[in-house]
């Protein structure tokens, strides 16, 4: 069972089964725990690959065992989701923990408009459990409804889930309005009808302000 204590430390009651969590993000636990780095962070060959033809990073480690685990992560705000059956798509370095019944691995998102450390690909989280998600700065939920389209900034962009369809397009930030903008800059935008998480802060990108 996932619970938070407080907004940045993840507690994972588990007995006797298992959690996938980002390497190194163990704070503490009780009981018997036992660690094991995973490769790749993708299920098999074909995740491992993926990740070192896209440079993306995502090191995973399962932890086992009897007890509690605390996990957190550069003081970042935590986030669960929970999923039943569905998949959520989230940034490599956004996602801290997921239910070891959970499948992950990689979906082909198209152009990124060049955000740092991030390629063509997102990490996917499948199946029916508890994730966790973080954010720099508490995330917020917001809902795609059909005819509602949502534009997000990719370095504002957290996670996904639902029937979303997304595209990459030229736009204008706000930072390019205050004459700030060192480039063209981009946009993902979002249409269909599900949920987009993202965070009040932007990651540092390359290849102009997106």
């Amino acid at each position: 069972m996932f619970r938070l204590q407080g907004s940045k430390v993840l507690a994972v009651d588990m007995a006797g089964d298992a959690v996938r969590a980002k390497n190194g993000s163990m704070v503490a636990y009780d009981g018997q725990m036992a660690f094991k780095k995973m490769s790749g962070g993708g299920e098999g060959i074909r995740g491992m690959v993926t990740r070192r033809i896209t440079g993306e990073q995502m090191t995973l480690m399962e932890v086992r065992g009897q007890g509690t685990c605390y996990f957190a992560d550069r003081a970042s705000e935590i986030n669960l989701v929970s999923l039943g059956g569905d998949k959520l798509y989230v940034e490599s370095s956004n996602l801290l923990c997921a239910d070891g019944s959970l499948r992950t691995g990689t979906s082909f998102t198209g152009l990124r408009g060049g955000a740092s450390g991030h390629g063509l690909f997102t990490t996917t989280v499948e199946g029916s459990g508890q994730a966790a998600i973080m954010s720099d700065g508490p995330a917020t939920v917001l809902r795609v409804a059909p005819g509602y389209p949502l534009c997000v900034d990719p370095g504002a962009y957290v996670a996904h889930q639902g029937n979303l369809q997304q595209n990459f397009q030229s736009g204008v930030t706000f930072r390019t309005l205050m004459g700030e903008g060192g480039g063209e800059a981009f946009q993902i935008r979002f249409e269909g009808d599900g949920l987009v998480y993202v965070q009040p802060s932007e990651r540092n990108t390359v290849g102009g302000e997106v």
